[in-house]
């Protein structure tokens, strides 16, 4: 049930903890995504994966430390996947009420104050600030690094048709700091990773993105989903197939054997799979589409995981 000072988001979970949560804290809980915990699968698993890759690396399998270490970006995820989309959404209120779908967002819906926003924002960053203290020294000057990307993601749409793009670059700064934990260097494997999960990204958020072709177009937002949209399959093509030839390398420069090859088909159909079902015209479908590929990144870690014990 919502009221005039809690309106749900069009692509929120049908139901979810959110809506029995009191009302007064049920706008901060919208604002930081809680109701739509996708986002926080997408920024964890890129540092999973890395952490898994550089266990591969080591030649030993992974240990229950790796387990505490998976659980803090876990908490790390949660907390600064919220807090960018707190950021995003001062940044971009105005353009917000333009778009159907981002138009009950709580700044876009008035339901909560932007002074508010500021102050849940800075409450985030304390949280995620405690998990980098906890990361070693290069982990955490690798986390640092990520701020830039972050800062400036929400005006990218505003001036490239390559927003995804950039949110690949941001998104899976993960997988750089996750390596490092273990390895205590950035090296091929880790680069290989990298940029595989940023192809992904770029093929996951232009599914995300044509929900919004015709607002976006209207009120001069760009996408990769409008500039590709003529050709949208073709393009999905070549980023998931580069997403996965790389994933393969990563595993190749991290001295995994060659049947490692198999243990990634699975992540590799899953990629493949969504083009099929993708009908850009039908925002339901790319949503589900969309929100699959936690999936797609846990088939990936899962393959790292098993190559590291076998």
């Amino acid at each position: 049930m919502t009221t005039a000072s809690d309106r749900r988001v069009a692509d929120s979970l049908p139901t979810s903890w959110v809506d029995r949560a009191p009302l007064r804290v049920r706008p901060f809980l919208r604002l930081a995504r809680y109701d739509r915990p996708i986002g926080f699968w997408l920024l964890a698993i890129p540092c999973w994966t890395g952490l898994l890759l550089a266990r591969l690396a080591s030649g030993d399998p992974a240990t229950l430390a790796d387990l505490g270490w998976a659980v803090l970006f876990g908490v790390g995820a949660i907390a600064m996947r919220g807090a960018g989309c707190t950021y995003n959404d001062i940044v971009d209120r105005d353009l917000d009420r333009q778009v159907a779908r981002t138009a009950d967002r709580p700044l876009a819906a008035g339901t909560l104050s932007v002074r508010s926003a500021w102050l849940f924002l800075l409450a985030q960053c304390l949280v995620g600030f405690v998990v980098l203290m906890q990361l070693p020294d290069l982990a955490r000057w690798v986390a640092l690094g990520s701020l830039v990307l972050v800062a400036a993601y929400p005006f990218m749409k505003r001036i490239t048709w390559w927003p995804q793009a950039w949110l690949g670059l941001t998104f899976n700064w993960g997988a750089l700091v996750g390596y490092a934990v273990i390895a205590g260097e950035i090296d091929g494997a880790a680069i290989a990773l990298y940029i595989s999960s940023l192809f992904w990204t770029l093929g996951y958020d232009t599914i995300y993105a044509c929900q919004d072709m015709e607002d976006d177009a209207m009120v001069g937002v760009k996408s990769t989903a409008l500039a590709l949209r003529s050709n949208l399959e073709t393009w999905l093509w070549v980023f998931y197939a580069v997403a996965a030839m790389l994933a393969a390398l990563a595993g190749v420069l991290a001295d995994a054997p060659l049947w490692f090859a198999l243990l990634i088909l699975p992540f590799t159909f899953h990629l493949f799979d969504q083009i099929r079902k993708v009908d850009a015209a039908d925002g339901p479908a790319c949503l589900a589409v969309f929100k699959s590929n936690r999936t797609t990144g846990l088939l990936l870690a899962l393959s790292f995981l098993i190559c590291s014990f076998i």
